[in-house]
C-alpha cells in the first residue's frame, strides 16, 4: 500500500470536462488526482513556413505551468525571456505524442495548436497533458468533420501517456508528487488504443533498473493506458459541459 492508500497498480481518479472553454474549437480540463491541466486546441489556417511548399498540416503543442500551479510561486517563463529546457522538452513530447493520432496530409493545410497549461500540479502533468491534449485535439477535428472543412477523419488513433516508477523497491502506477520526487525510476509512458508505444521516457533517478523492473513498469503502463483510452471513449460520449 502506497502512501496515497493506493495499491500498485491503482491509478489516480481521471476526470475530463470538455468544452471548458468557450472559444476554443477544442477545450478540456483534464485531473489526475490533483494534478489538473488546461488544454485548449485551436485550429489555425496556415502552417508553419517551412511547410508552405508542402502537401500536409501540423500539428503542435505549447506547455506552460502557472506560477501557483506548486507549492511556491515560480515567476513566469515570458518574463524570463526564453522558454526553460524543462518546459521546452515538455512540449516537444506532447506535440510528438499528438502528431502520431493524425494523418498530417488529411488534416490538409492547417494547423492546430495545442496548448497545455497546468493550473494545479502533483506529478504527472507531462501524461495528464497528453492524454487530455488528445480529447481537446479530437473536438477540435470534430469541429472541423461538423462545419464541412473536412471531408475526411484524419485521427488514426487514440493517444494517452501515463507513469509508472520503481518507489521503494516496488512498482507503482500513476506516480503521485511525493512518489515521483523520491522515486528510484520514473517513467512515462506515451500509446496509442491498440497497445503500441508512441514514446517512452525513463531515468533510473537513484540506481541502474534491471530488466525485471522495467517489464514491471511496462505491464503496469499498459493496464493503465487501457484504463485512460476507456476514459476517453467514455468522456467523448458524454454531453459536455460547455
Amino acid at each position: 500500500m502506497r502512501s496515497s492508500g493506493r495499491p500498485a497498480d491503482a491509478m489516480r481518479n481521471v476526470r475530463f470536462e470538455r468544452r471548458y472553454i468557450k472559444h476554443a474549437e477544442g477545450s478540456v480540463l483534464v485531473s489526475f488526482g490533483d494534478t489538473r491541466v488546461l488544454c485548449n486546441a485551436s485550429v489555425m489556417d496556415r502552417v508553419p513556413p517551412w511547410l508552405v511548399q508542402g502537401k500536409s498540416g501540423w500539428v503542435h503543442a505549447e506547455y506552460a505551468m502557472l506560477p501557483r500551479a506548486t507549492h511556491q510561486r515560480s515567476p513566469r517563463e515570458s518574463l524570463r525571456g526564453q522558454v526553460g529546457g524543462r518546459t521546452h522538452e515538455i512540449q516537444r513530447l506532447i506535440a510528438r505524442s499528438l502528431r502520431a493520432a493524425v494523418d498530417l496530409r488529411t488534416l490538409g493545410k492547417r494547423q492546430i495548436v495545442v496548448d497545455c497549461d497546468v493550473l494545479q500540479a502533483d506529478g504527472g502533468t507531462r501524461t495528464a497533458a497528453i492524454t487530455g491534449g488528445f480529447l481537446a485535439l479530437r473536438d477540435a477535428v470534430d469541429t472541423l468533420l461538423a462545419d464541412g472543412t473536412l471531408s475526411r477523419d484524419p485521427v488514426r488513433h487514440q493517444v494517452a501517456s501515463v507513469s509508472a516508477g520503481i518507489v521503494d523497491g516496488e512498482a507503482v502506477l500513476d506516480l503521485d508528487y511525493d512518489e515521483d520526487s523520491s522515486a528510484d525510476v520514473d517513467m512515462n509512458f506515451v500509446l496509442v488504443e491498440d497497445g503500441r508505444f508512441v514514446e517512452v521516457q525513463g531515468t533510473g533517478e537513484a540506481t541502474p533498473f534491471s530488466q525485471e523492473q522495467m517489464d514491471a513498469m511496462r505491464t503496469l503502463a499498459e493496464q493503465g493506458a487501457r484504463r485512460l483510452f476507456d476514459a476517453q471513449r467514455a468522456a467523448l460520449e458524454e454531453e459536455p459541459v460547455g
